[in-house]
C-alpha cells in the first residue's frame, strides 16, 4: 500500500488530490493546520493529521506520526496579504515565502529519511504558471494578467527547489504541477477550471513509477518546457 502525504488537504485543490488518490489506492494523510476542518477528508476516508508548515514543531509532529512514506505533495499555500505595489513590502513577501518556499523545505526535509526508506519515493510540488517566467510573459496565457508580486515569486522559487532536489537526489521521482486557473479560494472561484481538472497534473505525478520523469513541469496537457 502506498503512504502519501498531502499538505493544506481540507479544501481546494489538496482536498480533491486527497480523494483521487485515496480512490486510487493511497492510504492518505492529509495535512491541515486546524483539524476541525478535516471532516471532508476524513469522510473520503483519509487520515486527517495536523500539520502548518510555518511551524516546525508542527511538522516534526506530523511526520513522527507516520510510520512510512512513499510520496509527499507539497500543496499548502497562500497568496499573501499583497496584490499589487501600493501595498507590498518585505512583510507581505514574507507571509507568501514562509508557506510556499519556506514550508516545501520544512516538510521535505522532515520527509525525507522516510521517503529514502520507500521503494519508489516521489515528490510532487505543487507549482503555477505565475512562477514561469514564459507563462507571465505570454497574453495568451491567464497567468499573464496575475501582478501580485509574492505569490509570483514564490512560485518561481518553488520551481527552482524542485529542479534542485531532484538533482540533489536523483533516486527519487521530484516534480512540479501547474495546476492551471482553477476555481478555488486563492482566486475567489474565479478560475474557469474545476478542481479536478486543477489536479490532473498532481495526480499524474503522484502516480509515476520508479522509471518515471523528475525534475520536470507537468500541467494537465503534460510536460512544459522551462
Amino acid at each position: 500500500m502506498t503512504t502519501t502525504l498531502v499538505t493544506g488537504a481540507n479544501k481546494g485543490l489538496g482536498l480533491e488530490t486527497t480523494r483521487r488518490l485515496v480512490a486510487a489506492g493511497h492510504t492518505v494523510y492529509a495535512g491541515m493546520r486546524d483539524l476541525a476542518s478535516g471532516i471532508a477528508a476524513r469522510d473520503l476516508g483519509a487520515v486527517a493529521v495536523q500539520l502548518d508548515v510555518t511551524d516546525q514543531d508542527s511538522v516534526d509532529k506530523a511526520i513522527g506520526s507516520l510510520r512510512t512514506l512513499d510520496v509527499l505533495i507539497n500543496n499548502a499555500a497562500v497568496v499573501g496579504p499583497s496584490w499589487g505595489l501600493d501595498d507590498l513590502d518585505v512583510d507581505a513577501m514574507r507571509v507568501a515565502f514562509e508557506t510556499n518556499v519556506y514550508g516545501v523545505v520544512r516538510v521535505t526535509q522532515a520527509a525525507l529519511p522516510l521517503l529514502r526508506q520507500s521503494s519508489a519515493p516521489v515528490i510532487v510540488n505543487v507549482a503555477s504558471g505565475l512562477g514561469f517566467p514564459r507563462a507571465l510573459l505570454d497574453p495568451e496565457d491567464d497567468s499573464f494578467n496575475g501582478y501580485m508580486i509574492p505569490y509570483a515569486s514564490s512560485k518561481a522559487a518553488a520551481l527552482a527547489l524542485t529542479i534542485q532536489y531532484a538533482k540533489n537526489l536523483p533516486g527519487m521521482r521530484i516534480n512540479a504541477s501547474d495546476p492551471g486557473y482553477t476555481a478555488t479560494d486563492l482566486n475567489s472561484h474565479k478560475g474557469h477550471q474545476t478542481v479536478t481538472e486543477g489536479t490532473d497534473a498532481t495526480v499524474a505525478l503522484a502516480l509515476i513509477g520508479t522509471d518515471g520523469p523528475t525534475g520536470e513541469y507537468h500541467n494537465r496537457q503534460g510536460r512544459i518546457t522551462y
